[in-house]
């Protein structure tokens, strides 16, 4: 049954006529926000309430009939409630009543208590901007927005045609009184069960008269200018967008929000409805394409999308991008030109594609930025852009499989760059310093978070949780860390001091591990949840042998692979003598044919199903694998192990004739009349690897696939159970470091997410989905031949008697000569109509080639001031539609005539 005050009083707030055909009613967002907590006898009073016209008590009573006493006691309860605000003024408490939005709305929504008791009122406070926001496009010229984006201030220090009203500064020096409260927006997002990850906590500042009613009232705490500074600060480090509520009149507000495109109600005004001159500031985004190098950091920190990557290298057929002719701004605005899934279809690139490199990176780092960086002298930044996505490049520039390279554009005409060799010299500098750089901590959010497994990707996902402040407890069980990196590739290839210096700067990040722990054996999942571990990371890698399920395979001197390195690498005596052979033609069985060459005086041949064409080892490996006197034949699979009391004396081979079938799924076919007998005194299987689950799952609700693998969400990581995430080889199976590299951090993601309540796993995440250029429509006409450089090359008769990794590192000169052949095929592209003007692109650029422009002369007014202003552009807008419609009448291309 309607509350019929309550309802009056919607009206009278909107400025309705009750009853009438544009009135207020049950249904509407503005009465169904009040319902829950005011009264008929409530609303009776503040009837009297008057628009930013404070009265005290004592005259509200007098209007209403009430004592004085009486309306206090009842408009302190809307004041608590959020309906009004109250301030004392000549000593006593005095009333008034503001906007919907910016004002009653998200008062109501930061009273911490009823916003949980009645999510109606949250529920009410997003219906507003999505039911009423659509009457917005176009109607209201730029600078007249009930909200309004300003800049960074550092984003337009060199433009000359900057006003005070666009500084930040200028509001925080004007005022004396400050607080700072929960972000409305993300509270009501997070009642919803839709937040996205940023976090309400501390995000907004008030001022003045706003800043005394939220002190009093319990919405925020007081805090010092000097403080509110810092909060200005903590925002623009975190990539957000400061916004004022515009209502107050030119140059006066009496707040500052610190918003993500995520979440934010009004900043969707600009992403959903396609309407960004309801919130933009005077400035676009403008990209200087002679700097920049396409290394997307300015995209990802875009909120609004309105950033995206592209190409900057030239092309046989020019890359034009599609340009808008439709705009709010002179067309008729319906549900057809919106963006609905904004929060859901974020995209990086545009659909022509950008630099391959960056592209095919598992992690996608930003890889021409660090060249970049690099050829500038500048290791340390380059160091900290590569640790924005992959926490071990002194790893990585030892075994990455360099898609980055094979992908290449240059690659096309002479050699790729050497980006692996750029990234181990950078790496080497911060490991060769007696201070390393350490990754600054973003925020303290303290929840206790275990992850299982201390192989690249539990130790990836626990160092992005430790930057923000998680207390990690990384649990493994075997006595060292690092996983496959230290346990299952030999020293020449990745010493393990380099693991262990990365695996320091994680204790520099106060992450704690238990080695010699087996969880699901010595302690249970059940008992870590009672300790307080809120989420679990499953990353316990692909750490046994693949049995080949032949016979004569469980003889005495028959051993997988991956054991045999593993008992190499925790220096356990091997020595192998005789004949050796290693099954397989992967990079693991490369490994092992290597390490078994240093184990003793052997003579070691490797056997595979593969054509040398077709092995899974990367070229570069198998041609040092032949250097070092180990043969490889090449299409023979193994029939049976022959065995003489109990020991290995040989394998028998057949041909395989084929490796996969017409829909290149593997399959091998034999031809059984072909067959080969090889003595052997070892044999090493290293045909693949499986997991070992143990007790760790028992009793749960995760399951495994059919090759043993977790089932897990592809996007999230998010298993059965769900408080546990898994990544890396127990999801994928076995695949390179840097794959696990990358779903390591997505784990963190989907953790961070998951241990806030109200935080939804994929609203306002990226995909990742990015695309390459067309290399074949490149012009590579005016470019140059110019060699590659190349480390000092490993003498072969050297390396195979030592387990040291003896491949060089770049020299400085090297590292310079090499980043110049960087193409820098990639570019950013701006959306000027989609741009906001919030500068935060310009504090994510390490190159200045990001700047602010100023596009718009739009100036602000008090809300009394609004109207005739907003009639007189909606009358010009209705002329410009028309006038558009004439010209597509009579056959005139389509403009943007504004």
């Amino acid at each position: 049954m309607a509350k019929e005050k309550v309802l009056e009083l919607a009206n009278k707030i909107s400025r309705k006529k009750m009853g009438s055909k544009n009135g207020i009613t049950v249904n509407d967002p503005e009465y169904k926000i009040l319902e829950p907590v005011v009264t008929d006898e409530m609303a009776e009073i503040a009837l009297h309430l008057e628009f930013r016209k404070p009265m005290s008590a004592e005259e509200i009573g007098a209007k209403c009939g009430k004592l004085t006493d009486e309306a206090q006691q009842v408009l302190w309860k809307l004041a608590v409630d959020g309906v009004c605000f109250v301030n004392v003024m000549d000593g006593v408490d005095k009333y008034w009543h503001d906007t919907w939005v910016p004002g009653i709305m998200e008062m109501m929504a930061n009273n911490k208590e009823n916003v949980r008791k009645y999510p109606q009122i949250a529920e009410a406070f997003e219906e507003y901007g999505r039911v009423r926001g659509p009457a917005t496009a176009g109607n209201f010229p730029v600078g007249i927005g009930l909200m309004r984006v300003i800049p960074i201030e550092k984003s337009i220090d060199g433009e000359s045609r900057r006003a005070s009203y666009e500084e930040v500064s200028k509001y925080l020096n004007e005022n004396d009184i400050f607080s700072v409260s929960d972000c409305s927006c993300r509270t009501v997002r997070e009642i919803m069960g839709e937040g996205c990850g940023h976090l309400k906590e501390d995000m907004c500042i008030q001022m003045g008269h706003a800043a005394e009613y939220y002190i009093r009232t319990g919405r925020g705490r007081k805090i010092s200018r000097e403080e509110a500074f810092e909060v200005i600060r903590k925002a623009e480090e975190n990539g957000l967008v400061h916004q004022i509520p515009n209502t107050d009149g030119l140059g006066k507000t009496h707040a500052i929000c610190n918003c993500c495109g995520c979440s934010c109600l009004s900043l969707r005004t600009a992403e959903m409805f396609l309407n960004p001159d309801m919130v933009r500031s005077n400035y676009v985004s403008h990209v200087d394409k002679t700097k920049c190098v396409g290394c997307g950091e300015c995209v990802e920190g875009c909120q609004v999308n309105a950033l995206k990557l592209g190409q900057k290298i030239c092309s046989k057929t020019p890359i034009e991008q599609p340009k808008r002719t439709e705009l709010p701004y002179d067309t008729e605005w319906g549900s057809e030109h919106w963006n609905p899934d904004y929060r859901y279809n974020r995209q990086e690139v545009v659909d022509t594609g950008t630099a391959p490199c960056k592209t095919e990176c598992p992690a996608h780092i930003a890889i021409p930025g660090y060249i970049k960086l690099a050829s500038q002298g500048r290791y340390t930044e380059a160091l900290e852009l590569i640790k924005h996505e992959n926490p071990f490049p002194a790893v990585c520039g030892r075994i990455c499989p360099r898609k980055c390279e094979s992908a290449c554009t240059r690659g096309d005409f002479d050699d790729p760059i050497a980006i692996d060799d750029i990234k181990k010299f950078i790496a080497e500098q911060d490991l060769n310093l007696d201070k390393r750089y350490i990754p600054k901590v973003r925020h303290n959010y303290g929840n206790k978070i275990a992850v299982i497994g201390g192989g690249p990707a539990g130790l990836s996902c626990a160092y992005f949780l430790a930057l923000d402040g998680y207390h990690v407890t990384v649990f493994e069980k075997q006595e060292v860390l690092g996983g496959m990196l230290s346990l299952g590739i030999p020293a020449f290839r990745l010493e393990k001091d380099v693991v262990n210096a990365e695996i320091d700067i994680l204790k520099q990040l106060n992450v704690e591990f238990k080695t010699g722990i087996e969880v699901g054996k010595d302690i249970s999942l059940n008992e870590l949840r009672k300790r307080g571990f809120e989420a679990f990371y499953l990353a316990i890698g692909a750490q046994k042998g693949r049995n080949l399920g032949i016979e004569g395979e469980e003889a005495d001197a028959v051993v997988a692979g991956v054991d045999f390195l593993r008992d190499i690498n925790l220096g356990k005596k091997v020595e192998l003598k005789g004949k050796v052979v290693v099954i397989g033609g992967g990079n693991v069985a490369i490994d092992v044919a290597r390490a078994a060459v240093r184990t003793g005086k052997a003579k070691i041949c490797m056997f595979c199903l593969e054509n040398r064409e077709q092995m899974p080892a990367l070229e570069e490996e198998i041609e040092e694998t032949l250097n070092e006197d180990i043969s490889i034949n090449n299409s023979w699979g193994p029939k049976r192990i022959v065995t003489e009391n109990g020991r290995v004396s040989g394998v028998e081979f057949k041909k395989c004739v084929s490796v996969f079938d017409e829909k290149k799924r593997f399959s091998p076919a034999y031809d059984e009349n072909k067959t080969i007998f090889v003595e052997a005194d070892h044999v090493l299987l290293s045909v693949g690897q499986s997991i070992q689950w143990g007790g760790l799952i028992e009793g749960s609700n995760m399951e495994l696939n059919p090759n043993n693998t977790i089932k897990a969400d592809l996007f999230t990581f998010q298993t059965g159970e769900p408080d546990i995430f898994a990544g890396g080889d127990a999801v994928t199976g076995p695949k390179f470091a840097i794959d696990a590299i990358a779903s390591g951090k997505q784990g963190a993601i989907s953790i961070h997410r998951y241990v806030h309540p109200g935080q939804s796993l994929t609203i306002g995440r990226s995909k990742r989905n990015f695309k390459s250029l067309d290399k074949e429509n490149v012009d590579f006409r005016g470019y140059d031949y110019i060699p590659r450089q190349k480390a000092n090359p490993v003498m072969q008769t050297k390396s195979k008697d030592t387990f040291r990794d003896l491949r060089g590192t770049f020299t400085e000169q090297q590292v310079k000569k090499e980043t110049e052949r960087c193409l820098s095929c990639g570019a950013t592209i701006v959306d000027e109509f989609l741009c906001v003007g919030c500068g935060v692109c310009t504090t994510r650029c390490k190159f200045e080639a990001v700047t602010l422009i100023r596009k718009y002369d739009g100036e602000g007014a008090a809300f009394q001031e609004m109207k005739p202003i907003i009639v007189k552009h909606i009358l010009k807008r209705k002329g410009r539609i028309a006038l558009k419609k004439a010209k597509r009448y009579l056959g005139f291309n389509d403009n943007n005539y504004k």
